[in-house]
């Protein structure tokens, strides 16, 4: 149903007529500086595109890569820190592969199920939808940030609560996306919001224009991002995603030029940006609100090709 025919968060089986397997793989060097942590991070992060695709976590294998001048105990931490954020998920890890290798690694290959009336994929918005993220932005910023100096740029709580975010899973608001028919949507990871948003234009469903317009305004961004940003912490990610999908992204002058940088920096472990078809939102938002799950209108889809910020 997924595959290399465009890009999208995960590949997708159909096995029978009312269920699909989702797979995917993802990992990482550390971000943190606790292996628990990071391995914790790494497995939520993993997990996340299988969220994006509007499914549930089955199991996971792990995926690892350790330093010989690394001490087990280490990596043991870190698989400990990703077989609990499975867990958490409802799923297992059942097994996995370790290599000796010259940078420490860590990640999962995941798999899940969907029901394929509930697939949700990076397929084009339709004009009207409205625009919702999941969490904020400035993971890649601030994480930045404390590798740089850690003792006087980075503020600690900025540092936790960007850890909090990365370990949150996606996991209600995939619900969400299920119980309200969202057919359109991704996680944002290391093409930033506005990368990953001009990837769900890209395969048109009709022969009518279909394009983003985005409040600045609206953006959620972790503590303190606008400072960091004016400070001159930047990730190599944001001018990579900035050269590469730029040309479809309009700024008015009334948009934040901080705000515009936080939204093509990289993520880990961000949240999803789903279209909710119009007559769904107040639905959807009720149900949010009633299961705590966190999520933030920021626009909607327009007739008009590319993505206007304002």
């Amino acid at each position: 149903m997924v595959g290399l025919h465009q890009p999208d968060d995960a590949a997708v089986y159909r096995i029978a007529p009312d269920l699909a397997l989702i797979q995917t793989t993802d990992f990482f060097t550390p971000i943190v500086d606790d292996p628990y942590t990071f391995g914790a991070i790494a497995a939520a992060n993993a997990m996340s595109d299988v969220y994006a695709m509007g499914g549930e976590v089955l199991f996971a294998l792990n995926v690892a890569g350790i330093p010989e001048s690394v001490d087990t105990e280490i990596l043991a931490q870190i698989l400990e820190g990703g077989a609990t954020k499975v867990k958490e998920a409802g799923a297992q890890v059942a097994g996995g592969h370790t290599v000796t290798n010259p940078e420490l690694f860590y990640g999962l290959s995941v798999t899940g199920r969907v029901a394929p009336t509930h697939l949700v994929s990076k397929v084009a918005p339709r004009v009207g939808d409205r625009l919702f993220l999941s969490k904020p932005l400035g993971t890649g910023i601030i994480t930045t940030a404390s590798i740089v100096d850690s003792h006087t740029l980075i503020d600690p709580s900025d540092l936790d609560a960007a850890i909090g975010s990365m370990l949150s899973l996606n996991q209600g608001i995939a619900q969400a996306a299920r119980q309200h028919n969202v057919h359109v949507g991704t996680d944002i990871t290391g093409f930033g919001l506005l990368g990953h948003a001009v990837e769900m234009l890209r395969d048109q469903t009709t022969n009518l224009p279909v394009g983003l317009h985005m409040d600045s305004d609206k953006i959620p961004l972790l503590p303190h991002v606008k400072d960091y940003v004016k400070n001159g912490v930047a990730t190599r990610a944001g001018a990579a995603n900035k050269a590469h999908f730029g040309r479809n992204v309009r700024r008015q002058s009334s948009a934040s030029p901080e705000v515009m940088k936080a939204m093509w920096e990289a993520e880990t472990s961000g949240g999803l940006l789903l279209a909710v078809a119009e007559g769904q939102v107040e639905a959807f938002v009720n149900y949010c609100q009633e299961h705590g799950v966190a999520q933030w209108p920021i626009g909607h889809a327009v007739q008009e090709p590319g993505i206007r910020i304002t």
